[in-house]
């Protein structure tokens, strides 16, 4: 409703309807995620290294490097938690219970991008919404908020198995 009663509102003023996403903040997201995982790496640069990440008994966050090309690499990070009690129950539960996801770097562009989740293929931008899996509008910001925040919990928390030389 306008001050001006005799005056419409303009045709742009409306609510808009369709999500879109904050490419300034997904991108500063990502070139973060980048600079963690190569915390989190370390030296680790060639395909089937793997890093553990051990945070209390029971929690624990496995980083492997499944890809390397020139200007890429894809690794891996799953979260293996209560491996013991994952035995008897559903192999669907079980499945919701171990997280892990996919993920591409970008040397050159310097820039980690969330590629696969545990229960997504591949993360789509945007989502229209409602939709029949039940993804989020902006599930590809959340995916790579929670791999931000996995990253700041190993680098914080995590204790490494660190071989010494002889």
């Amino acid at each position: 409703m306008s001050f001006f009663p005799n005056r419409a509102l303009p045709t742009k003023q409306k609510y808009q309807t369709n999500y879109r996403p904050n490419l300034v903040s997904l991108m500063t997201l990502c070139a973060n995620n980048y600079m963690l995982l190569l915390k989190v790496l370390a030296n680790n640069k060639a395909a089937g290294e793997t890093r553990q990440f051990f945070i209390s008994d029971f929690l624990s966050y496995t980083v492997t490097i499944k890809e390397v090309t020139r200007y890429t690499s894809v690794i891996s990070f799953e979260q293996e938690s209560l491996k013991l009690s994952l035995d008897n129950i559903p192999k669907v539960v079980a499945n919701g219970l171990h997280p892990r996801m996919s993920i591409r770097l970008y040397h050159d562009a310097r820039m980690a991008e969330v590629l696969a989740t545990q229960d997504i293929r591949q993360v789509k931008p945007r989502y229209g919404y409602p939709n029949s899996q039940m993804h989020q509008q902006d599930e590809k910001q959340q995916t790579n908020q929670f791999l931000n925040e996995w990253l700041h919990l190993c680098l914080q928390l995590g204790q490494v198995n660190i071989k010494l030389p002889s």
